[in-house]
Order: structure tokens, then sequence, then C-alpha cells
């Protein structure tokens, strides 16, 4: 089977977790897109992994060269390979919507913490950081197999698909505080890449949000920021 693993590339209809944490949200949520897991033989703690896979016909085997071929990290033992599959965001429920996000660390980062305040949809603006690449899904903790996700050409794009969101924009020259901003049911939050955030033509397209900051920093990460903001919208509708 090692000969089917090759180094990832965004143009594969498969992609890999990478980490026993990962591997396992994958078998335990997705079952049915799994194609095989692979087991390094220094991996010891594999009770939990076995009995999954055994439990949901997956077939899994012991190698080493597999983990060497698909460039895995030393720390790396277990190897979730599964079809990428179609993903759209649920109309009636609150969306993150990030604007050409570049890193994908900070993207598996935001996956794992919207998904712990209870918001499940995050959409991607294009060009952006790919979200099916193994990096961004070990960032993710499989978080990204809780959640719905949908890429978008612009954000008109997205907009005109789901008119029904009121639209809050997180920008250094937001009009109102986060936690100022009213309870809705349908909202989503608005968030610009890391190195140059939302620009002025989206200050027309909806509500614009600051968070407050002191003036050590020019700004925030972008994993910071939209935990700080998401935080605030989640306790404000209840969501967590």
């Amino acid at each position: 089977m090692t000969n089917k693993i090759k180094a990832y590339k965004k143009k594969f209809d498969y992609s890999y977790t990478s980490g026993v944490y990962a591997t396992i949200e994958l078998i335990k949520i997705r079952p049915e897109i799994v194609d095989a897991v692979y087991i390094h033989t220094a991996y010891r703690d594999n009770d939990e992994l076995t009995a999954l896979c055994e439990a949901r016909s997956i077939p899994y085997v012991y190698s080493d060269k597999a983990f060497s071929i698909a460039n895995q990290k030393e720390n790396s033992y277990v190897l979730g390979v599964f079809h990428k599959y179609v993903s759209v965001l649920a109309s009636d429920q609150p969306h993150i919507i990030l604007v050409n996000p570049s890193d994908m660390g900070n993207l598996g980062t935001i996956i794992r913490t919207i998904a712990g305040l209870g918001i499940k949809n995050v959409g991607v603006i294009e060009p952006a950081a790919d979200i099916w690449n193994p990096k961004t899904i070990r960032a993710s903790m499989g978080a990204l197999f809780h959640i719905r996700h949908e890429s978008f050409n612009s954000f008109e794009a997205y907009s005109g698909q789901y008119p029904d969101h009121r639209i809050f924009l997180f920008m250094l020259g937001g009009t109102v505080l986060a936690e100022d901003c009213p309870p809705c049911r349908q909202f989503s939050l608005v968030f610009g890449n890391e190195a140059t955030g939302l620009d002025e033509r989206f200050m027309h397209v909806g509500q614009s949000v600051k968070i407050p900051q002191s003036s050590c920093v020019d700004s925030f990460n972008l994993a910071v920021a939209v935990g700080i903001g998401v935080y605030v919208f989640a306790r404000k509708n209840r969501l967590v």
C-alpha cells in the first residue's frame, strides 16, 4: 500500500491526517472517507487506534516507509489517508469568513478554536491557504471534520449566496466594539488576512467592529483576533 503514498499536493483528491489525535477524530467522525491508516513501528499505544479501524472495517498497516514518502515529521507516528469531500455552509447557522488567509497553521488553529466555541461553519475567500493540507488538519487537531467549510472566489460570491446573514467586519478602524454588537441568530464574522487585514472597501458591506488593544502592538495575530471575536459573539448569542 505504500506505493500509493506521495508527498501531498493540493491537486490530489485525497489528503492525510498526521498524528494520532487527528486520525482518531477522522475515523470517529467520517469513517466512510478513510482509505487506510498507516502506523509507524515506533508507535506503541495503538490499541484504541487499531480497535477503531477494525470496528469500522478500515485497513491499517505498519509501515515506516509511508511516513518518509509523505514527508511527515519525526514525531508523527500515525497517518490517515482519506478522500476529500464536498462541504457547504449551513444557511441557518453563524459563519466565520476568512478573507485570503495565508498561513496553514493559523487556519487550522482558527478551525479548532471556533469548533470549541460552538461555531461549525467557516468560509474561505480565495486565494487562501489550503484547508485540506495535512499541516492545516494537524493544527486543527482534527476539528476540521467537525465543521462545515466552503471556499469562494470572492467575498461578493459568499454574500450573494448567503444574503440573510448580518455581516460584522473586524477591522482596526472599526466603529463599534465587539461586545457592543447586538445578538442575532444568523451572523457572519469577517476577518482579513495576516498581513493586511480587511481593506477600506469592506466598510460598506456590513458593521465594522474593533477589538480594543493597547499601543504596545499594532495588531493581534489573526488566530488570536478570531478567538477573541468569536468568543464575544458566542457568549452573546449563548452558543457556549
